[in-house]
């Protein structure tokens, strides 16, 4: 179930998800303002102040826009990890709440401390989920949402296959259901919208925009790259992850290093930013949709196309329940 207030924001039902050293104004905006929503994580900044700057940026545009044009653009989100090696946590939440940002996505723990902050202004906390028990942790935390990072999907993934996966979270929580997981095209949204997703949560296809922050070569990495290139690993970070091939063997982690798994830590030893970028700047993160990505298209553009795509398939189903 949608918020009302957040359904009659929307154009279309999408999420671009956050993704780390990609996702920044430029392309939250480019989101927002084509009627989906923009997010980005807090930890793209380098320092608390940088990600204050970034929500005011962000802010002020959007808020002109709607001056303008009322109720034209859509609402952004922050992700916020929720990790206790994070010492930037409690910071980055006193601006995120001094600034109300709308929706704040939290990873790597549920804290019904975090959701009571963001529920003080009127906020949604939306939580990572990769199975029952991170369902189940979440919904005792009072989130508003559950995102459900299945099988195939960039980033930090989860191994479940999307069906069983979204029936077992609707059966047990009647908020916000969002699916992440190899969504590509107007094709896959539809598809996660009859299997019970409210939004359908996309990452990869948004690294092949104009607006985001992958380099060129992570962009054609993309484009020649298949299911069979994505490879499934803790290796990178200490929580299992997707990943291509491609960067993984040129940065010396070859196939028998693949089922090792680092400790997590988001703080040790190096600034909390820079300790994550260092393992992820030319490691490349990526869902095994990347096999339905051959282009790099604006986000404006891009949207259109997912528009269009959808009409035909809801078009195909209607004539087709017709002749049942």
């Amino acid at each position: 179930m949608i918020p009302k207030e957040l359904s009659s924001a929307l154009r279309l039902p999408i999420v671009a998800a956050p993704m780390f050293l990609i996702s920044d104004p430029q392309l939250v905006l480019s989101c927002c303002m084509n009627g989906i929503i923009g997010t980005f994580p807090a930890l793209n900044q380098r320092t608390t102040e940088g990600y204050e700057e970034w929500l005011i940026e962000i802010k002020t545009k959007l808020d002109a826009l709607d001056a303008m044009t009322p109720g034209q653009s859509a609402p952004f989100g922050v992700n916020l990890i929720v990790h206790q090696s994070n010492p930037r946590l409690r910071a980055d939440i006193k601006i995120t709440v001094k600034h109300q940002v709308p929706i704040v996505i939290t990873s790597l723990g549920a804290v019904s401390d975090v959701v009571d902050a963001v529920h003080s202004y009127g906020g949604l906390v939306w939580h990572d989920v990769t199975n029952r028990r991170h369902a189940e942790k979440a919904i005792e935390a009072g989130v508003d949402g559950l995102i459900c990072v299945s099988a195939g999907a960039g980033g930090h993934a989860g191994m479940l296959n999307p069906m069983p996966f979204l029936s077992e979270v609707r059966s047990m929580f009647d908020g916000t259901i969002l699916l992440a997981g190899c969504i590509s095209s107007g094709r896959d949204v539809v598809a996660a919208l009859t299997m019970g997703a409210d939004l359908a949560y996309m990452g990869t296809r948004f690294i092949n925009t104009q607006e985001s922050r992958a380099p060129e070569e992570y962009k054609e990495a993309i484009v020649n790259s298949s299911v069979a290139d994505i490879i499934y690993t803790a290796a990178v970070s200490g929580v299992p992850g997707s990943f291509l091939r491609s960067s993984l063997e040129a940065a010396g982690i070859t196939k028998e290093y693949w089922h090792q798994k680092k400790k997590i830590d988001f703080g040790k030893e190096l600034d909390v930013a820079e300790a994550e970028a260092r393992a992820w700047k030319t490691i490349w993160s990526a869902g095994q949709g990347v096999t339905a990505i051959d282009d790099v298209v604006p986000v404006g553009e891009l949207l259109a196309s997912i528009k269009e795509e959808m009409a035909q398939v809801i078009e195909e189903q209607q004539g087709f329940l017709l002749n049942v």
